[in-house]
């Protein structure tokens, strides 16, 4: 993604930990814009993953359609709960097929306590011939159980800008549809800049 990042890497300690009782699950989509991290990718793209989880452990990789061939994404990492408070701690290396961006790779951090959520990533972009960048990137979320969400994100070091995304999911006839508006700053897009977007998906149980 240009001057962003975005959740196949099945390591031998998950593999190794209570296979019979893993969850594997695969998942397709389709948005009308993708959008990652308030910044606009490619206009009608379409999506698919794979996911492993046990233990509080969990691997994965995503595709999306960029236009200049795919984004492919790969996370692992571990989560948890003390009390009320749920913890998490991971990694994802998000690579390209062809000359749409460079590579990032990044260590994530999460907490959240009822409807409150905020993550972390702490990451470096390989920047193509020029120096590498290092970045953080923050988002505070409040998400409610009628499917109405609200994130407030940005980044610093030698990324910039913010976005609001404001945005609404359910599931009807077990197909995940949601839509969100994003107002993103012009330190992070160039220019005010206004979207909706429509989104589509489908999760599958493998096991």
């Amino acid at each position: 993604m240009k001057h962003a990042t975005r959740l196949t890497l099945l390591t031998s300690l998950l593999l190794g930990s209570s296979i019979a009782s893993a969850d594997f699950s695969a998942n397709l989509g389709y948005a009308s814009e993708y959008h990652y991290r308030g910044i606009f990718q490619k206009n009608s793209s379409a999506s698919g993953g794979l996911d492993y989880e046990t233990g509080g452990f969990f691997a994965g990789a995503w595709a999306a359609d960029v236009g200049d061939g795919l984004e492919v994404d790969g996370y692992f990492g571990y989560g948890t709960s003390v009390g009320d408070i749920d913890l998490s701690i991971g990694y994802t290396g998000y690579f390209y097929t062809g000359d749409f961006d460079d590579t990032y790779q990044e260590i994530n951090l999460g907490t959240g306590f009822g409807m409150f959520s905020l993550d972390v990533a702490i990451g470096e972009y390989d920047n193509f011939d020029g120096p590498k960048l290092d970045y953080t990137y923050y988002a505070l979320t409040v998400a409610g159980e009628s499917g109405l969400y609200g994130t407030y994100a940005g980044f610093s070091q030698d990324f910039d800008g913010e976005y609001l995304e404001l945005g609404y999911g359910a599931t009807v006839a077990e197909i995940d549809l949601g839509v969100a508006l994003i107002f993103a700053n012009d330190d992070l897009v160039g220019d005010d800049e206004e979207s909706i977007v429509f989104t589509v998906g489908k999760s599958f149980d493998l096991n």
